[in-house]
């Protein structure tokens, strides 16, 4: 009985193929926009989550407050060589280093540009950012700790001209101002903040800069990692001991990896569901436009009721097939928009990788979206069915009959 109502639905949408058609768009558009953001989202998501996996669980974060990645993040205080003393001093840690970023002016030859530019800590330090970061030298060296005016440069400057001409190895650039040999070109990352970045010795930023104690980052090995949110308690006392601060007035963050993922997935979250609320006005308008095209059809069709109901068609039975064809149109219409949504999503990571150089962003495929996406849009048409269902199912008989 319910494959006869489908049947009788397809064949009703089938029967009228340009309106259909019109109908379906504002759903197709609006659902193809949600899964294209739902599966951007989420293949961002599981990008983060493998660069947090490289990371590893047995390392903590200390900044500044509100200061997390690169200059400029609003950090009213500083971070100092005092505070990773104090953090050294701590129990249970294996390693700890500070790092410092710079946005700087970068020349070559009659090419300028302003770029990041990375401390390279010595001894264990840079062994706690090769255990971090995928800084795997392509070409040429890694930096000593007897190096003083060398760079490794991210392979952008390479493979995108980032400086107007192809560096190569033993080139001189001059990093603020200061000439600089490049002894190194790394590997590509997918990272573009890594991949457009250059690294010199810490000591030798320090002075190029004019910052003898400032550190943007730093990072703690512990020795256990069952034991990181107890280390973590304890440098967090520690550190307001020394800074003269109170509890939950600290103007600094110490944070495991799982922490600050969570504080990606917040911010992607918040974002994700603001694109889809807006995206969801044009399920709404297709919404409209269903309810639209079935009023008309129960006008078109009032006489057709009418025999229906004559030959002992029951209300029920008029209302399901006004909805299951309602239902339809929107199914149809998320079908489109699902295969949309995904090509959409799948240009955009293509374009991501050859464009912008990042494998951070990813298309996200799953049945679950897939069959999920079908589900609600069904649901959809179906609900702005309901009215012009009730009508329809409403009709009497012999008034129906009478209609031209």
């Amino acid at each position: 009985m319910l494959k006869d109502y489908f049947k009788f639905a397809f064949g009703s949408i089938s029967h009228r193929k340009l309106r259909s058609w019109l109908t379906m768009i504002g759903i197709f558009i609006g659902i193809a926009a949600v899964v294209a953001l739902i599966s951007l989202g989420q293949g961002f998501k599981q990008a983060i989550d493998k660069e947090f996996e490289k990371i590893g669980t047995d390392k903590l974060f200390i900044t500044a407050k509100g200061g997390f990645g690169p200059p400029g993040t609003n950090a009213v205080v500083q971070i100092t060589k005092e505070d990773l003393r104090v953090v050294r001093m701590a129990g249970g840690i294996e390693n700890a280093a500070g790092f410092l970023l710079e946005n700087s002016k970068v020349e070559f030859e009659d090419n300028v540009g302003f770029f990041q530019v990375q401390s390279i800590p010595k001894g264990e330090g840079r062994k706690l950012l090769a255990e971090t970061q995928s800084l795997i030298v392509k070409e040429g060296r890694d930096l000593r700790d007897n190096d003083r005016f060398s760079v490794v440069v991210g392979i952008n400057f390479v493979e995108k001209e980032l400086l107007g001409k192809n560096l190569r190895l033993r080139d001189r650039i001059k990093i603020n101002n200061k000439e600089f040999t490049i002894i190194g070109i790394l590997g590509k990352t997918g990272d573009p903040g890594r991949d457009n970045s250059l690294f010199i010795p810490e000591d030798i930023l320090r002075d190029v800069f004019s910052e003898p104690d400032k550190i943007d980052t730093i990072m703690v090995k512990v020795a256990n990692v069952a034991n990181i949110d107890t280390i973590a308690e304890k440098i967090k006392n520690d550190l307001r001991g020394f800074r003269n601060v109170k509890k939950d007035d600290e103007d600094f963050d110490v944070q495991t990896p799982e922490q600050l993922l969570g504080s990606f997935g917040d911010v992607i979250n918040i974002v994700q569901s603001v694109l889809i609320g807006i995206a969801a006005i044009s399920l709404l308008v297709g919404g409209i436009g269903i309810a639209n095209t079935m009023y008309t059809a129960v006008i078109e069709r009032t006489k057709e009721i009418g025999i229906m109901k004559s030959v002992g068609g029951r209300n029920r039975d008029i209302l399901l097939i006004f909805i299951i064809e309602s239902g339809m149109l929107g199914a149809i219409g998320g079908l489109i928009g699902v295969v949309l949504g995904f090509g959409l999503s799948y240009g955009v990571e293509l374009a991501a990788k050859n464009i912008i150089g990042t494998n951070l962003i990813e298309a996200y495929f799953s049945y679950y979206l897939f069959f999920g996406a079908l589900l609600f849009s069904f649901v959809i048409g179906a609900i702005f069915g309901v009215m012009p269902a009730k009508q329809a199912s409403s009709l009497q008989p012999v008034e129906a009959l009478r209609s031209k």
